[in-house]
């Protein structure tokens, strides 16, 4: 679609709130720290089961996420502590397996 300059500035501008206004994001039965009791308090109203829960174990058997492109499992090389800096990659000849001189 293709739109002159002012028409695109207008509907551009239906999407910027006046001042003084504030964007609702959640609102109702979804809102805050009472979405868990509100839900629960409507599917009781509406008679419907609570999701099963206890289907799912506690804790997944493996944790570590899987590469995208072939699946397998992705491993941890190194971690880091809070506020320092990382170490340097070891130097050249190391990884060659060679002695410096």
């Amino acid at each position: 679609m293709t739109l002159v300059a002012d028409e695109f500035i207008r509907r551009f501008l239906l999407h910027i709130l006046p001042k003084g206004f504030h964007r609702i994001r959640h609102y109702g039965l979804l809102a805050g720290a009472t979405r868990k009791a509100h839900l629960d308090h409507v599917r009781q109203l509406l008679g419907v089961a609570l999701p099963a829960a206890a289907d799912m174990p506690a804790e997944p058997d493996e944790i570590r996420p899987s590469y995208p492109c072939c699946g397998g499992r992705m491993g941890v090389v190194e971690t880091f502590e809070r506020q320092r800096q990382p170490r340097a990659p070891p130097a050249r000849a190391l990884l060659s397996g060679t002695q410096a001189s």
